[in-house]
């Protein structure tokens, strides 16, 4: 009888102690995110011949926990294959016409923050993805963004890739970086132009990841652009250039806030 109630005791004590730590992992909560920032060396402006240095940021969401239930993961390495819905960000600096003599004259635009969804698939050597943003800060204009990335190199510390991207404008965004109002031609010397939306660029992007632990990691993309359509057609461009490349290099850091 006594082994008995010895076994029966440490039965319930193993049950109390899982009892415990579900209830301990249900009322764990938070969210964790990769920021990131950097510099990048790109274009005065969209369809300029010259470049500048300019500050470059990130943000993602790797995973949200609420009660106990998990959705993405804290790990920098994980890769989630097959069909995916995610979040799209994407910062655009601002344009100041009066630093540049060639578009003198022309109003300036403010920088802007694009926010929205996209839906993507990954295998292990390749991904592809469709991206639809809206410019909630500066242009207010939609815009979509869809590539493809071959993944030749992707160890524990290293992953490299490179594909191309198509992205395309509303009529609003190709106007507002693309087009010259009667007023504006008058005090720019430029002919007046207003763009419909389409087809804005085509290119190609390599990109390297260097992990440094499980929270630091080291960024860096090369990209070369080619304004197509009636943003390549600008007066803007025609006296600058359809060929837009960058290079970015930014530092990222894993943070998680819970809640």
């Amino acid at each position: 009888m006594a082994k008995v109630i010895r076994q029966l005791s440490a039965s319930a004590a193993i049950a109390v102690a899982a009892v415990c730590t579900a209830a301990s992992a249900q009322a764990e909560s938070g969210v964790t995110f990769t920021i990131g920032a950097g510099a990048r060396y790109a274009p005065s402006y969209f369809g300029a011949d010259h470049y500048d240095t300019s500050p470059t940021a990130k943000v993602k969401l790797n995973s949200f926990t609420l009660q106990g239930m998990r959705f993405g993961s804290d790990d920098p390495n994980y890769e989630k294959l097959g069909p995916n819905v995610h979040g799209s960000f994407r910062l655009v600096g601002g344009r100041n016409s009066s630093d540049y003599s060639e578009i003198a004259g022309l109003d300036d635009v403010t920088t802007s923050l694009e926010l929205g969804l996209g839906l993507g698939y990954q295998a292990p050597q390749w991904g592809a993805f469709a991206d639809m943003r809206y410019g909630v800060v500066g242009h207010n204009a939609v815009v979509a963004e869809i590539g493809a990335d071959w993944k030749p190199i992707k160890t524990e510390n290293f992953k490299l890739s490179i594909g191309p991207r198509v992205f395309y404008g509303s009529g609003l965004y190709n106007r507002t970086y693309f087009g010259i109002s009667p007023s504006e031609s008058t005090a720019s010397g430029l002919a007046a132009y207003s763009p419909d939306g389409g087809l804005v660029s085509t290119g190609l992007e390599l990109s390297a990841t260097y992990q440094l632990g499980n929270d630091w990691a080291v960024e860096g993309k090369l990209n070369y652009d080619r304004l197509q359509g009636d943003a390549a057609d600008s007066p803007i461009v025609q006296q600058g250039s359809r060929e837009q490349s960058s290079v970015s290099l930014m530092l990222t850091r894993r943070v998680s806030f819970p809640f």
